[in-house]
């Protein structure tokens, strides 16, 4: 069997890798056609690869990040909603999409690889060395865009209230 092991993979990791792709491009078409071109490299080089999770996250960072290159425009606006990750209540549900909504769009306001390694480091949970590799560069690279990348951030996004979840605790 040509592909040993890589239905496997494919069905363990696919919802993992949308999600980074999701919060690489910002629109989930996008993101469903990165992961497919990525599979379509990973199965032809599939007998060669010795790490599939590494392998998968370099290309999809490199390829959107080739994307973001080649298009000087941002991402239309993302869908708010995916079936990977809804929560069970209705109120919890829209609290979820809003915060998805200014999570995503606080991504859309950095740089591409600023984008990448916080995605690659946050949202993926791979090492400084794990992204350096996935992003081609240096690990001090992927120290200085983290960097850079959450003061950018914490300029962009609204300060979480965390008395509502306190006062929940002990009612």
């Amino acid at each position: 069997m040509r592909n040993n092991g890589f239905d496997d993979f494919v069905a363990g990791w696919s919802s993992r890798l949308l999600r980074s792709a999701y919060l690489l491009t910002g629109d989930r078409g996008l993101a469903e056609d990165l992961l497919q071109d990525m599979y379509e490299r990973l199965y032809v080089a599939w007998p060669r690869v010795t790490d599939p999770v590494a392998y998968a996250h370099r290309a999809l960072t490199r390829h959107a990040m080739n994307r973001w290159r080649m298009r000087s425009r941002r991402p239309a606006e993302a869908a708010l909603g995916t079936e990977h990750d809804r929560p069970d209540h209705r109120a919890d549900a829209v609290e979820a999409l809003h915060e998805r909504a200014v999570v995503v769009s606080a991504l859309r306001t950095l740089p591409a690889r600023q984008r990448a390694v916080v995605v690659l480091r946050y949202f993926a949970d791979l090492s400084e060395a794990d992204t350096a590799v996935a992003m081609g560069c240096s690990v001090g690279t992927v120290k200085s865009q983290t960097a850079r990348a959450l003061a950018r951030l914490r300029t962009v996004l609204p300060v979480i209230d965390d008395t509502r979840v306190i006062s929940e605790d002990r009612s």
